[in-house]
């Protein structure tokens, strides 16, 4: 039977170059191609793959989130595709998931496949993943949090340990406490992501958590500054009223 195979990945030519190589392998068949997580989603649940080609870096959902949203009951095994150093695969290593290393090699693309053969024969998804999405889905275990990777070890950060978030280029800095962490995302998509969390966006570059602000100060006619907890000044562009009004919602 035909190995039925989902290509995700926000870059087409990344798309192109695994369909390709998919071109030799007479027994898998693709199915179709998403390029962000959201369709990902609908499309593994709708169409129920038997592997997917898993981009880990996308924007607004990554291929961590992608998974946390499947329903295990219909989980596919997972090849994952990623442009991180080796250091940073070895997260990846030590769950024994599938990976291939941008820009893989033919020869190191044959050999994922393989392993995902031998799996379906077996009847036996990836135990390990299996066992990363229990606690993912567990009630409350990941519910809000932000998965950061760095080059020796991958983060779960809770809102409530952020201060604030500041835009920096493609990339957004989250400030928690005296550690910061760089991701990949827009200032955009995480404002829409912690909204819920209690955070504001109070500037064109900034978003704030609520509850670390500790006074505003007055800087001149209608324009205010915040002072958080841990005695940071950041300037804000919005009213005092927008800042009141999101304050009673919370």
């Amino acid at each position: 039977m035909k190995i039925r195979a989902l290509i995700v990945d926000d870059e087409a030519l990344a798309r192109q170059r695994v369909r390709f190589l998919l071109d030799e392998e007479a027994d898998v068949e693709v199915i179709g191609e998403c390029k962000d997580g959201f369709d990902a989603v609908e499309q593994i649940e709708a169409s129920r793959p038997d592997l997917v080609f898993l981009d880990v870096q996308m924007p607004d959902m990554d291929g961590f989130e992608v998974l946390r949203r499947i329903p295990q009951a219909v989980l596919p095994v997972v090849i994952f595709t990623t442009a991180h150093d080796e250091h940073a695969l070895r997260a990846f290593e030590v769950s024994a998931l599938d990976y291939l290393l941008k820009p893989f090699k033919p020869a190191r693309f044959k050999e994922a496949v393989q392993r995902v053969r031998a799996r379906l024969e077996k009847n036996a998804a990836a135990p390990q993943l299996k066992v990363l999405l229990a606690q993912l889905h567990a009630p409350g275990a990941g519910e809000g949090r932000i998965l950061v990777r760095s080059s020796d070890r991958i983060l779960f950060v809770k809102p409530a340990e952020i201060d604030r978030v500041e835009a920096a280029g493609n990339y957004v800095v989250l400030h928690s406490g005296k550690e910061q962490h760089i991701l990949r995302e827009t200032i955009s998509a995480m404002e829409a992501r912690l909204a819920p969390a209690g955070f504001m966006r109070i500037s064109r570059s900034v978003i704030v958590n609520l509850g670390c602000i500790r006074e505003v100060q007055p800087v001149s006619s209608g324009r205010y500054s915040l002072v958080l907890k841990n005695g940071t000044r950041l300037d804000m562009t919005c009213t005092l009223g927008e800042l009141q009004s999101r304050l009673g919602e919370i």
